[in-house]
């Protein structure tokens, strides 16, 4: 039997060494000088390498049509992957949000290790390679087409593997190739779009809907905090027409030029791009981030740390009374969206404006007008239609001896390891197949 894996990412590499165990002669063909180049920058290089949470649990962190991975999650499991890891010298722990790290904080551990165990089984891999065709006869893959310096190769196969991943990273090998050669083999691919993308606040002032004091626009806030990165504060997507939440989390949020990124708003983008209607609402400026920067405490309870605060300070200008409350960059900021005077005497300062205080801690608005392009997104939403996928085998039920493995089928997760978990186990279900 003889498979030919096309893509070099995690899913790529778990199904060459999945077939390979299976006894089969296996080849990974990657386009780029080397594997693994995406698995290298996850996790800001640290590499998130699954999650914690029972097997069981993890379809809820896929809004992406989870429920086709039930059986591929049964088939390799996040403590399979952490097993591998530990079989490789890599030592693994544990973080907030039950996300598991390698102990080294290390990415390139991780892809070591998957090299370390390619070498050993004897998978070949064949780099600088662009596969450009998969030839059928009869409704069969028999062959498939690359260039390799400049000249055509072509290579015969028994079982191929499509894990070419989606558009997000492009730098990173995955341009979207495997959808081009799945769509001419009778594929269907559903529409791309970016998740686990940051969000792009408002920038236009005549469809803003909170008050911003100075600032023409939500854009122009988050320019002002730019930078500046919270933890442990409560998120929530909010859709103004329907006066509902949409999504919310707790943990750690990033301001940027252009809006808010960070873990909570990456997952909950994969959750409002699903959202009805989200394209007309955020031209609408109906969906705002609101940020409560102090979950710990309700609101009489911030008013009461409010008023020791001032009890303290009583004798200073409301704008150097701020400092135990507020990071420092974000101080000037509120004091602007507060309307209070920041040269006024702490003591002067009244129950009215000490409450709408509070209210802006609880309740930090942003309005949201869309995301940042797909090619800047962490996976991509959208892809091989499920439909077409036999989701026990991850074999195409147009094409015989065609799997797919990976971010090219239209699942996504949110962000704590569950895209790469897909990753792995599409990848040893598609490789443990062999007919």
């Amino acid at each position: 039997m003889k498979v030919v894996v096309i893509g070099g990412g995690p899913a790529g590499i778990m199904s060459a060494i999945s077939a390979k165990k299976t006894g089969a002669d296996v080849v990974i063909i990657e386009k780029m000088y080397s594997l693994g180049k995406k698995l290298l920058i996850t996790g800001k290089g640290r590499c998130n390498i699954t999650s914690s949470i029972d097997i069981s649990e993890f379809i809820n962190n896929v809004p992406g049509n989870g429920r086709f991975l039930f059986s591929a999650f049964q088939n390799f499991s996040n403590e399979d992957i952490i097993r591998f890891m530990e079989n490789h010298g890599v030592k693994v722990k544990e973080e907030r949000g039950n996300r598991i790290f390698p102990v080294s904080d290390s990415a390139r551990d991780v892809l070591d290790a998957f090299y370390d165990e390619l070498r050993k089984i004897g998978v070949k891999i064949i780099t600088n390679s662009k596969v450009t065709n998969i030839i059928t006869e009869n409704g069969k893959v028999t062959k498939v087409e690359y260039e390799c310096d400049n000249k055509k190769q072509i290579i015969d196969a028994d079982k191929i593997i499509l894990a070419t991943g989606g558009k997000s990273y492009p730098a990173t090998g995955s341009t979207g190739d495997g959808y081009e050669l799945a769509k001419r083999l009778g594929h269907t691919v559903t529409e791309i779009k970016p998740s686990l993308i940051p969000v792009v606040a408002n920038n236009n002032h005549d469809v803003e809907n909170i008050e911003l004091g100075r600032y023409r626009s939500s854009q122009e806030l988050c320019k002002d905090l730019q930078g500046l990165s919270l933890r442990n504060v409560k998120i929530g997507f909010f859709d103004e027409v329907k006066n509902k939440v949409i999504y919310d989390d707790f943990g750690e949020l990033l301001f940027t030029h252009f809006g808010v990124s960070g873990p909570t708003v990456l997952s909950g983008s994969a959750h409002i791009i699903r959202y009805k209607n989200i394209d007309v609402l955020l031209k609408q400026g109906k969906i705002t981030l609101i940020i409560d920067l102090k979950p710990a405490l309700d609101k009489e309870k911030l008013d009461d740390r409010i008023l020791r605060d001032f009890e303290k300070e009583k004798n200073k200008c409301f704008k150097n009374s701020l400092d135990e409350l507020l990071p420092q960059k974000m101080i000037d900021p509120i004091i602007e969206l507060s309307g209070i005077n920041p040269d006024k005497k702490v003591n002067e300062i009244s129950k009215i404006e000490r409450h709408k205080l509070v209210d802006l801690l609880k309740s930090l608005k942003v309005t949201i007008s869309g995301f940042r392009p797909v090619e800047e997104a962490i996976v991509t939403a959208g892809g091989i239609n499920i439909k077409e996928i036999n989701p026990k085998t991850m074999e195409s039920k147009l094409v015989s001896g065609l799997f797919f493995a990976g971010e090219i089928i239209d699942v996504d997760a949110y962000t704590g390891g569950f895209n790469l978990q897909i990753a792995y186990s599409t990848g040893y279900t598609a490789g443990m197949n062999i007919e």
